[in-house]
């Protein structure tokens, strides 16, 4: 498909999220991570791992792994049209549905307004999160080395996300709106989530594939 088509897609996207709380009460959070066999052949294995945690306690109360082959090319500012139909596999396969869900990449914080994050809520109409390790896009003031310092990241004028510092003196990590969420209630639940520098459902997502990873690949 052409990327003006996806990008078509994106836009529509875009138009779809809802950019406030619809959850009165939040009890589960949910991360999805994806990992693949070859980052750079196309077609590749890849896996995609759901992790549940209870928002009181950040233990893990489910988890799902699910395993297919990717055959979309990694393209910067279009990873949904390469992660997406494992993610969402994933999601509506598990026994389990977190109240929230982050999502290892961007939400609203993207050049056309619908990362990952954004698209994977519009698409199941899930309560989503961006949780990215790098700026996509836009510009932020310095923040403080201290856990709980954040700078609003502006692109075009417009405050597309946060970045967050959840650790002391640790790199910070690029909070957006994916769905049906404020931006403020995304920043509080991911700092609340957060032990180490990377949110717990995330970062237990993560940890998963890993080990997985090494299991088949040894």
């Amino acid at each position: 498909m052409e990327l003006a088509k996806l990008e078509e897609i994106q836009l529509e996207c875009a138009k779809k999220i809802i950019k406030r709380d619809v959850l009165t009460e939040i009890k589960t959070v949910g991360g999805i991570d994806v990992t693949f066999e070859s980052s750079k052949e196309n077609p590749t294995r890849a896996w995609a791992c759901m992790v549940v945690v209870n928002l009181d306690t950040l233990k893990p109360v489910y988890q799902k792994i699910v395993e297919d082959i990717v055959d979309f090319p990694y393209i910067s500012t279009f990873l949904a049209f390469r992660e997406l139909p494992l993610m969402k596999r994933v999601y509506n396969e598990a026994k389990f549905k977190p109240d929230v869900i982050f999502i290892d990449g961007q939400g609203i914080s993207h050049p056309r307004g619908c990362g990952i994050a954004s698209h994977f809520g519009v698409e199941v109409g899930a309560v989503t999160v961006g949780v990215a390790k790098k700026k996509l896009c836009g510009n932020y003031e310095p923040l403080e080395e201290v856990r709980g310092s954040y700078s609003y990241l502006i692109y075009n004028d417009e405050v597309i996300g946060a970045v967050l510092r959840t650790k002391d003196k640790v790199k910070p990590v690029y909070i957006s709106i994916g769905h049906k969420i404020s931006l403020e209630k995304a920043v509080e639940l991911v700092l609340k989530t957060s032990i180490y520098r990377i949110p717990e459902p995330l970062r237990l997502a993560h940890n998963l594939l890993q080990k997985l990873r090494k299991q088949v690949f040894r």
